[in-house]
């Protein structure tokens, strides 16, 4: 369930270490934001959100992990702007958040 995801995403975000007060703060301040967009998806869109979930895990995931692994940060990142690009005409204001959400990840080294 997507709610879960973002839940697990938060948890992993607040014990990293690896990541910044400024950085922490800006991306639960999105993921908040992302969940209550994700509140009013019509359940038509429900899958395409749980994959961008998906990569939104394996993103942060790959990001906190205290033995990076750039090929597999890259891989999650680059499927995480995917999906969210596809998503973007649908739900424009989701996808940003989401693709603001990467591009923090991806400023943190991945």
């Amino acid at each position: 369930m997507i709610e879960d995801r973002i839940y697990r995403i938060e948890a992993r975000i607040h014990q990293a270490k690896s990541i910044s007060p400024e950085a922490r703060g800006e991306l639960l301040s999105l993921l908040a934001a992302l969940k209550e967009d994700l509140k009013a998806l019509p359940p038509a869109n429900r899958e395409d959100a749980e994959s961008i979930a998906r990569f939104a895990e394996a993103s942060a995931h790959e990001a906190t992990r205290e033995d990076r692994k750039p090929e597999l940060a890259e891989t999650a990142l680059t499927g995480l702007q995917q999906a969210a690009a596809e998503f973007r005409i649908a739900h424009p204001k989701t996808a940003g958040i989401i693709n603001r959400i990467a591009l923090i990840l991806s400023n943190m080294g991945m």
